[in-house]
């Protein structure tokens, strides 16, 4: 195992450029395109499904959860993405940032100009799917059915162009798509409302929900629109009122959904920490110092090992592993020893699930590793934590 000591402004430096370069290279030569866990349903054998949705269940998940790749003998091509796009420009802006390189900006402009075009073609403003059909106990969407995770990930990254370039055209695509997300389905309770995870029908996520409040509040910082704060106060106050006593979430209210997991907790935390910053509302601040409590005792081994649930080790995954980094990195600026925990998790993750042609493992189970290299799930989600922690590490040995 390679030492790092973080504040050095050496090693840790050294070990971060050299793998966002390799993982970096790897994407661009694959030509932004890559597998996805969940791509199971454009296998060959998903006509033989004849539709039914325990069926297709069965097949993603045996694409999904086998160790081995099955896709090349399944018919399940290499896809593009939106979230992996969005994901790389994201990292493009943020190294584009630490290095000053004209590149990386030439890049992220190019890769959200791709977005723009790749929107979903069914609705007036921007919203942004999968390139693939999905099935999981919650029902089915299609390629076509826009989705408010991917929708608000992608549009934070237009927030930063627009920070960095002071270009309208960007915030007026992250504009587009909060005017796509205001006019989703909402529950609507006595403690809040909770905005749908797709726009068909109204589907309770709290990470969807807390995602999509997190862009309505950054975005209205820049334009102003009160609807947006005031739609994003509610949905905060229908997932924190929600918050168990421990800190944590379930992923969703309804007993299905009542599990605890790192990258959907990772992404409420950070929702929730912009919204505060981009409101000046303070009132989920313990709720905010409590979940990411319960992140750091339960998300990550004594070694920096992710966890991909708060109760056991495995399976280890490389987009928990991608957002652990993002996370303790986002809040270091609270708390110096959150941007050594993210050193050190961003170490394990090189060291374990990082191969020699610069592509990041899927998952490791107890006696084998799964190296399918995903493109989003993965390569995006390193390449942007990583991106993060270094330009962290670059500002603390600078003394900012």
């Amino acid at each position: 195992m390679n030492t790092i000591v973080p504040y050095d402004g050496q090693i840790a430096q050294v070990l971060l450029e050299t793998s966002l370069d390799k993982v970096e290279s790897w994407v661009e030569n694959h030509g932004y395109k890559g597998y996805e866990p969940f791509d199971g349903l454009s296998s060959w054998f998903a006509p033989l499904t004849c539709g039914n949705l325990f069926v297709e269940r069965l097949l993603l998940q045996l694409v999904r959860q086998s160790p081995i790749n099955l896709r090349p003998i399944m018919g399940v091509t290499k896809k593009d993405s939106t979230k992996g796009r969005g994901y790389m420009a994201a990292g493009y802006l943020l190294r584009f940032r630490t290095t000053s390189a004209p590149m990386y900006l030439d890049r992220a402009l190019a890769c959200l100009d791709w977005l723009d075009k790749n929107k979903a073609s069914n609705f007036n403003d921007h919203s942004w799917s999968n390139h693939f059909d999905f099935s999981s106990r919650g029902g089915k969407y299609t390629r076509h059915d826009p989705i408010i995770v991917w929708t608000s990930l992608i549009g934070h990254a237009f927030l930063d162009a627009f920070e960095i370039t002071g270009g309208k055209r960007w915030l007026d695509i992250a504009d587009s798509a909060c005017r796509w997300i205001v006019k989703l389905p909402r529950e609507r309770t006595n403690s809040g409302n909770c905005m749908s995870y797709v726009e068909f029908t109204q589907v309770s996520i709290h990470n969807a929900n807390m995602l999509g409040a997190g862009l309505l509040a950054r975005t209205a910082k820049h334009t102003g629109n009160e609807e947006y704060v005031s739609i994003a106060r509610s949905a905060m106050l229908y997932s924190c009122s929600r918050q168990l006593q421990n800190g944590a979430w379930w992923y969703a209210e309804e007993p299905k959904y009542q599990w605890i997991d790192n990258f959907h907790t990772g992404y409420n935390l950070i929702s929730l920490k912009r919204y505060i910053e981009d409101t000046g509302d303070a009132t989920w601040q313990k709720h905010l110092q409590d979940g990411l409590h319960f992140y750091k005792s339960n998300f990550l081994e004594d070694d920096g090992c992710p966890k991909y649930y708060h109760n056991r080790r495995y399976p280890i995954d490389i987009q928990c592993a991608g957002q652990s980094v993002e996370t303790l990195a986002a809040f270091s600026d609270q708390d110096p020893s959150n941007l050594e925990m993210a050193v050190k998790s961003a170490q394990w993750t090189i060291d374990n699930m990082q191969d020699p042609d610069g592509h990041f493992y899927y998952r490791i189970y107890p006696a084998i590793k799964a190296r399918t290299a995903m493109f989003h799930w993965g390569q995006g989600t390193m390449y942007k934590g990583l991106a993060l922690l270094a330009a962290k590490l670059q500002a603390a040995s600078r003394g900012s």
